[in-house]
């Protein structure tokens, strides 16, 4: 639970709901006497995790600081010109993309204890100079062996852009608003990959394959100005109880604080009430809830915790959050071993392996394109082949604006039936449309490519649900494991992408051969049917999901 309360207060709120609360489940309801922060627009739902009264702290910037943060943190048809720039085959000019993917996915092994120990700022720096440079590199590389050179250096620097950006949305987003920026950031993240072929291919062809490493220099500079400039730190540490609350047991509040509790005689004893200052329309004092009956059972709970954030919403990054780095904090070397530790979380390998094929299914369509449509029957351009990806982006855009938005209703109205009571595998439910629509687009590619359909049909369905699935998918799913375990969410998607780019490696190691030998359909249909197979276990998540979570509540993870 991320409401920053201390063990007695749980305790009292399973005995009121009748319910264990773990790592993950939220109470997104007042409870009885608990009292929490909710939305600045009047919602009635809390808001997870509980901001505290920094005006600095992140989850009470402003929406324009918290816009800037996220902006900041989301900043294949050359193959053809690679073969006859290097003098390699397919096989080997495929590997530029196998080779980075894999170094990208172990390099997060040192991003992540940085980011967790010096702060967010000065990973996604030094990463974006770091691919500034490689960049330059590629541009100029006039060797196969200089090149692969540039793309290790690269996938080197590219490692924050798989992890970073999950953990600044933790650290920024509500819990009720996390799947859409989870969503955006996929969507985002796979867009620019399916914005790459559509500007590289017809500037290869017209203008030679190293403008593009060129223009992708000047927009690597351009995002290295953006995340000095407008890219404040989002690391922040909350206290364990907001300062304006009272709790049993804890000290009386201030003078003048956002809130005082006054004492009122009654005649069966006595009656809490708050008198609030922050709302000139409120002027008398506001009465605490009559303790709330669950289950026909009238509760005696003396607990109070009520608090208003005078800054939510209005708050605005210290000068300290604009340092090149924070100060040292935590253990470098257990965040080295966090991720290999995670790896043995049932929750996070499910996420993990629903990523990994999913996202496999995508590279499917960056790897293969050029060799399917650049041969007969079809005999495409480069600038043509990449136009292709035009369909995939609008599937990934189609994603974006559904799945998050979905996944956030759906757990919404499960939370609704359940009390108030929310638990991180009430999102799952939200994945069955997108595993339906990734089957149809993995069977319109693979029986296309092999019949020689009309392109139409393979790009305006094929490729249009490739990108609406690859999209929703990972976002779902690693939203799950974010929920479940949110103080270690960098480490969990260092776990992801090593899955992920390592099964990538050997599968665009693997594919063109496998493709030459036995046509499209085997290794497409094989991957597709593994994709089918790790959604099915979400099954067993939504039934024994909250016990499997229940097997690591005494983890070190939730309290990093």
């Amino acid at each position: 639970m991320d409401q920053n309360l201390d063990e007695k207060a749980l305790r009292e709120l399973e005995q009121e709901l009748h319910t264990e609360i773990y790592p993950g489940t939220e109470i997104m309801v007042d409870v009885g006497t608990h009292h929490f922060v909710k939305s600045s627009a009047g919602g009635h739902s809390v808001l997870v995790p509980q901001p505290s009264d920094d005006e600095h702290d992140p989850l009470n910037w402003s929406p324009l600081w918290k816009a800037s943060a996220i902006f900041c943190s989301t900043l294949a048809p050359m193959f053809g010109d690679y073969i006859e720039a290097f003098h390699h085959d397919l096989t080997d000019v495929v590997q530029f993309t196998g080779v980075a993917i894999l170094v990208l996915g172990f390099s997060n092994f040192i991003w992540i204890p940085i980011q967790t120990c010096f702060g967010r700022r000065p990973v996604l720096i030094l990463s974006t100079i770091i691919c500034f440079g490689s960049s330059i590199w590629r541009a100029k590389a006039n060797t196969y062996n200089s090149f692969m050179g540039a793309c290790i250096l690269n996938g080197i620097g590219a490692g924050p852009a798989e992890t970073a950006q999950p953990t600044i949305i933790a650290d920024v987003i509500f819990l009720h608003d996390r799947g859409k920026y989870q969503t955006l950031y996929f969507a985002f993240y796979f867009g620019s990959l399916m914005v790459g072929p559509i500007i590289s291919g017809p500037m290869a062809q017209n203008l030679g394959w190293r403008s593009f490493w060129w223009l992708n220099t000047a927009l690597l500079a351009f995002t290295a100005v953006c995340c000095i400039f407008l890219f404040p730190e989002t690391k922040f540490n909350r206290s364990f109880m907001p300062q304006n609350s009272t709790v049993s047991g804890s000290p009386p509040l201030k003078s003048g604080s956002a809130e005082q509790v006054e004492e009122t005689p009654a005649q069966n004893g006595n009656h809490t009430s708050a008198v609030d200052h922050t709302d000139p329309e409120k002027d008398a004092p506001v009465q605490a809830q009559k303790p709330a009956v669950v289950a026909g059972n009238q509760t005696n709970l003396s607990h109070v915790h009520m608090h208003t954030d005078l800054y939510l919403g209005r708050g605005k990054p210290s000068k300290a959050q604009w340092r090149l780095w924070q100060p040292y904090e935590g253990n470098f070397f257990m965040e080295l071993w966090i991720p290999w530790y995670l790896s043995l979380f049932p929750i996070v390998e499910f996420s993990a392996f629903i990523v990994s094929w999913t996202a496999s299914s995508f590279l499917t369509l960056n790897l293969t394109q050029s060799q399917a449509f650049a041969a007969p029957p079809y005999n495409f351009t480069s600038t043509k082949i990449g136009f292709f990806n035009f369909a995939t982006l609008i599937g990934a855009l189609i994603g974006l604006f559904t799945a998050g938005p979905l996944s956030d209703f759906v757990a919404a109205t499960l939370t609704n039936r359940n009390r108030g009571i929310r638990e991180p595998e009430m999102r799952l439910l939200a994945m069955v449309p997108y595993v339906i629509l990734m089957i149809i687009g993995n069977v319109v590619v693979a029986v296309g490519y092999q019949h020689h359909w009309d392109w139409k049909v393979i790009v305006i369905i094929g490729y249009t649900c490739a990108g609406i699935q690859v999209a929703a998918l990972p976002s779902i799913s690693s939203t799950y494991s974010i929920d479940s375990y949110k103080p270690v969410a960098g480490s969990i998607f260092v776990a992801i992408t090593v899955n992920k780019n390592v099964w990538g490696y050997g599968f665009s190691k693997f594919i063109t051969p496998w493709i030459i030998k036995s046509g499209y359909i085997p290794p497409i249909m094989t991957n597709m049917s593994l994709i089918i197979l790790w959604c099915l276990t979400g099954i067993i998540f939504w039934y024994y999901g909250k016990t499997f979570r229940k097997w690591t509540r005494h983890s070190k993870v939730h309290s990093m």
